[in-house]
């Protein structure tokens, strides 16, 4: 079924990047979370990213994994690009590893190993597939 952003109501930004920026959002029809990752076509064109944003699209769509996001639907807007996919609740690594800090010492090591085991299965998964990640 075609899709389009009126099925999605978009909630808070998630994060930020070079070419658009990653919101949650809730399908209309059945309540379920997702994140939309809106990639602004005039950056992809200035930047030449339209190509590095198809690939992501064919990557997203190819793996079914636990510990990866994967695509949901795509559509696009008369300004952007849209990614939806599967919500990780947790946050990003990155943000964990950049408020260590005196009051926050970072993860205890059982947590450490946890997360570096979902990120070996996450990559495993992907050579499985023939694809290599950045």
């Amino acid at each position: 079924q075609p899709v389009g952003a009126d099925a999605f109501v978009e909630f808070r930004v998630l994060g930020k990047g070079g070419f658009g920026e990653v919101c949650a959002c809730q399908r209309r029809a059945t309540g379920k979370m997702y994140a939309n990752k809106r990639l602004n076509k005039k950056r992809l064109k200035k930047r030449k990213g339209y190509e590095a944003a198809m690939v992501e699209k064919r990557i997203l769509a190819r793996v079914h994994s636990r510990f990866i996001v994967s695509l949901a639907c795509a559509f696009q807007t008369k300004t952007d690009l849209c990614l939806v996919m599967t919500i990780m609740n947790g946050g990003d690594l990155r943000f964990h590893i950049y408020n260590v800090n005196e009051e926050n010492p970072g993860f205890p090591e059982p947590r450490t190993v946890f997360y570096t085991a979902q990120i070996l299965l996450g990559l495993e998964h992907l050579h499985q597939h023939r694809i290599v990640y950045r």
